[in-house]
């Protein structure tokens, strides 16, 4: 697949930037001209074109200030920990600010955790934020081994050892039983440092729930098939060459095959905006999203293979055998972590009721200490961005960490 898409996207570049030399001369017409609705037309679509990519690099979170109690507080990035497959990032205010520390588990399936832009940014209001910043396969070399389910769970202890005081872990999407796991191992561990509280956010705990689209496609193949129909090899080009991964421009094509219509519907409002010129602050915002949407990592094989079979096809977590480093993960063990769950009544990619499965798990999780929450008029993404988020999910969250602390 690699072999093939490398060449094609190439050729991609080549027609966006004719695109732009097209656009520049016809940028360059009078006035009297370029005022004519087909010149008008032709230019929207070739800035459309010339702006519309794949990007294999993670965007800046670009998060430089934040209002705490209505004064402007300045953001910077800092990186706490390091590994060849992730970065612990912290969100650093100013010393003397004290604030829950939150753990922010990002999701690695083909975005990168600047996906939970969004997220950090309404976090930080009120909350001391890190977040795990998963890099990208294809420039991991291949001689720094595999990463698989456990190394994920393992990052994630790892990191919250690194910031080494108590804190909250809020997970999103995709690594819910990852972060469950984690949890419930340091907890059965007795480990000193057991988060205050999980919070788990649209992710598939138990996916035999309302099977989705999603569902479907992983039980309806053998991990064999996956295996050999969407696993490759990074090419020579890369620093990952040689490293077998799933590729993040399948993902990205799997993602927008779910939506077809909407995206579409989406480019399409886009290309009437750009030809008349109006509504620019609502064609940015929609840029931004496809920017970010359209910037993709690769997987690494064993850790995709491993989260299929684990979570989507034999339901480990949830039927009580899943294993961490050959031991038996017990979420009963947690009983110091308090526990919220969030889901959105038109998720169509974690369905409702996945999340709220963790209740179960954890029944010794006191019933004071234990919530969940259904956000209606939301689907996935509506969860943990937008104004619904920000305005009904979020205060619930808030008011939770702080109860907690």
């Amino acid at each position: 697949m690699y072999q093939f898409f490398q060449p094609v996207t190439d050729a991609a570049d080549l027609v966006r930037i004719s695109a732009g030399f097209g656009r520049g001369l016809l940028e360059q017409l009078p006035p009297v001209m370029a005022d004519l609705l087909p010149v008008r037309s032709v230019r929207a679509a070739l800035q459309l074109t010339e702006e519309t990519r794949l990007s294999h690099h993670r965007p800046a979170f670009g998060i430089d200030a934040v209002m705490v109690d209505g004064v402007e507080e300045q953001v910077s990035e800092r990186t706490i920990d390091h590994t060849p497959f992730g970065s612990l990032l912290h969100f650093e205010k100013r010393g003397d600010l004290v604030q829950p520390k939150v753990l922010v588990v990002a999701p690695l399936s083909g975005h990168f955790a600047t996906l939970l832009r969004p997220t950090v940014r309404t976090l930080l209001a009120d909350h001391d934020v890190y977040i795990t910043d998963w890099h990208n396969a294809r420039d991991t070399p291949a001689d720094a081994g595999a990463f698989g389910f456990g190394d994920y769970v393992s990052h994630v202890i790892r990191f919250i050892e690194a910031i080494g005081e108590p804190l909250h872990l809020l997970s999103v999407c995709q690594p819910c039983p990852s972060a469950l796991i984690a949890a419930s191992v340091m907890a059965q561990g007795n480990h000193p440092l057991q988060p205050l509280s999980l919070t788990l956010m649209a992710g598939p705990v138990d996916a035999r729930v309302s099977p989705t689209k999603v569902n479907d496609l992983a039980t309806s193949k053998p991990i064999e098939w996956f295996e050999k129909r969407v696993i490759s090899t990074v090419p020579s080009r890369y620093p990952g060459a040689g490293r077998r991964v799933y590729p993040g421009f399948v993902q990205i094509s799997a993602f927008m095959s779910m939506n077809v219509e909407r995206h579409l519907r989406s480019h399409v409002e886009m290309l009437g905006m750009l030809t008349r010129g109006d509504a620019e602050a609502d064609y940015q915002f929609k840029r931004d999203f496809y920017d970010e949407y359209y910037a993709v990592l690769d997987i690494p094989a064993e850790f995709y293979l491993e989260t299929v079979r684990s979570v989507f096809q034999q339901f480990d977590l949830a039927r009580g055998v899943a294993t961490y480093q050959d031991r038996l993960v017990e979420p009963r063990a947690l009983k110091h972590t308090a526990l919220l769950t969030v889901e959105g009544d038109r998720d169509d990619i974690c369905a409702v009721g996945q999340t709220l499965a963790a209740h179960d798990l954890c029944a010794s999780v006191p019933p004071a200490r234990r919530q969940h929450h259904l956000q209606a008029g939301v689907g996935h993404y509506g969860v943990f961005s937008g104004s619904r988020w920000q305005n009904e999910i979020y205060p619930t969250v808030r008011h939770f960490i702080v109860a907690n602390s």
